[in-house]
């Protein structure tokens, strides 16, 4: 397929025809690839290894996932302002490009324990507390690259196109890793540091990035930390736009308990759970297609609270589902419906943000993402050892619908949202 045409006057008309960005998509594919996919098998992996070799009840096993996402949130929540004021002082290629190097490094400690079965709870807990902490560097850094790239117009289709690398790598990498570790255990882990390595090399290759503006003064590292949280607190809409992903997702998130579902409620095994987590990524990666060429321009704040009501909606299914391939439909809508908010989110943040805070604004921003997944699957294990796992994820859908219609309430400045505006003009 050929590039599109760049304009008349030689500005390029979409973010396909700019080099530099074309290296960020790869770099984030092959990011999100690994990370993905490696999640997905730690899971596996720990809960398989609680029921077998610890003799652990669901219910008991269940709570250990849970205890799995906070051990990855807690180094998120403890160095997430620090990996923001790096990548702000810092060349924002080299933090993500060392970042995936030492996630490598992970991957390649996993791969050696799984080769010489160490099966270990305590062991899985110390790389998921690991990957957590290099992952923690690659995300602000590269998620404020993107705007130093691309015209800021051309930034909601930029985030489309994000969109569509994130999704192609959730597909390809639990459906992949999953069948990879049926066949052989430690193959996923070979593969995620080969993907790392080529993601480093893929952003580390783009050219100079422009300097970020700074003002002496302000220079302290711990006085940056505190004026990205008072930005983030002063301009409601933000704080409404990353609230509301994280108390949404936190309650409604059911990615902590498909290995439950995979493998004692569907009966589909690590095959089966590689293919729930890539239909939530299919549906996903379908609507991040449409919206890379057809972004969405109006009334966009109603449809990003739509979006999240019926991705609670869809939780509700899922969790109440014990026919396979319509607990596929149903992830198919849940991620379909979150890529809608995530897609209308990143793009007001990343417009409503100057350059010399994004990437803090982007650290925290990231820090909800990971509290409301790694800590939600924290909730959604504590959760099931109360409720059991279908009630958990019922009781976890309903609250995501209670709180957007919370946010609609409290946060006007969200339903008023009409199209997307740059209020900060990026300085080359």
């Amino acid at each position: 397929m050929s590039l599109p045409h760049p304009s008349p006057d030689g500005a390029p008309t979409s973010p396909l025809q700019i080099a530099d960005y074309r290296k960020f998509w790869l770099a984030r594919f092959f990011a999100v690839l690994a990370t993905t996919g490696t999640v997905v098998i730690i899971g596996y992996q720990l809960y398989d290894v609680a029921r077998t070799d610890y003799a652990m009840s669901i219910t008991q096993a269940s709570f250990q996932l849970g205890l799995l996402g906070f051990a990855q949130f807690l180094p998120v929540f403890l160095l997430t302002p620090v990996a923001g004021v790096v990548a702000d002082r810092f060349d924002r290629r080299k933090v993500a490009g060392t970042a995936a190097l030492l996630d490598m490094c992970v991957a390649l400690g996993l791969g050696i324990v799984t080769t010489l079965e160490i099966r270990s709870l305590p062991v899985l807990y110390a790389f998921a507390v690991m990957h957590g902490m290099v992952r923690v560097f690659i995300s602000p850094a590269m998620s404020a690259i993107a705007p130093n790239i691309v015209p800021p117009k051309l930034i909601p289709r930029a985030i489309g196109f994000n969109s569509i690398a994130m999704q192609a790598g959730t597909i390809i990498g639990p459906a992949a890793y999953g069948f990879m570790f049926a066949a052989h255990h430690a193959l996923p882990y070979w593969c995620s540091a080969m993907f790392t390595l080529g993601a480093s090399i893929a952003i580390q290759a783009i050219r100079h990035l422009p300097a970020i503006p700074r003002d002496p003064a302000k220079a302290h590292p711990i006085r940056q930390i505190v004026e990205g949280f008072r930005f983030v607190w002063s301009e409601r809409f933000l704080f409404g736009c990353i609230t509301l992903d994280l108390f949404a997702v936190l309650l409604g998130g059911a990615t902590a308990l498909m290995p439950v579902f995979a493998r004692d409620l569907l009966h589909v095994g690590p095959e089966g759970l590689g293919q729930m987590r890539a239909a939530t990524a299919a549906g996903a990666a379908v609507v991040a297609l449409w919206l890379s060429f057809r972004p969405l321009a109006s009334n966009v704040g109603v449809k990003m609270l739509a979006a999240v009501v019926a991705y609670g909606a869809a939780t509700i299914g899922f969790g109440l589902s014990r026919h396979f391939l319509l607990s596929l439909a149903f992830l198919a809508c849940l991620g379909a419906a979150d890529m809608i908010s995530v897609f209308i989110r990143s793009s007001l943040v990343q417009l409503r943000t100057p350059d010399a805070v994004r990437g803090r604004v982007s650290a925290i921003s990231g820090l909800a993402v990971s509290a409301s997944n790694e800590l939600g699957e924290f909730q959604s294990g504590f959760a099931a050892a109360l409720l059991g796992a279908t009630g958990a994820v019922v009781f976890g859908g309903s609250a995501a619908i209670v709180i957007t219609l919370a946010w609609a309430w409290f946060f006007p400045e969200l339903r008023r949202a009409r199209t997307f505006e740059a209020r900060w003009e990026q300085k080359s």
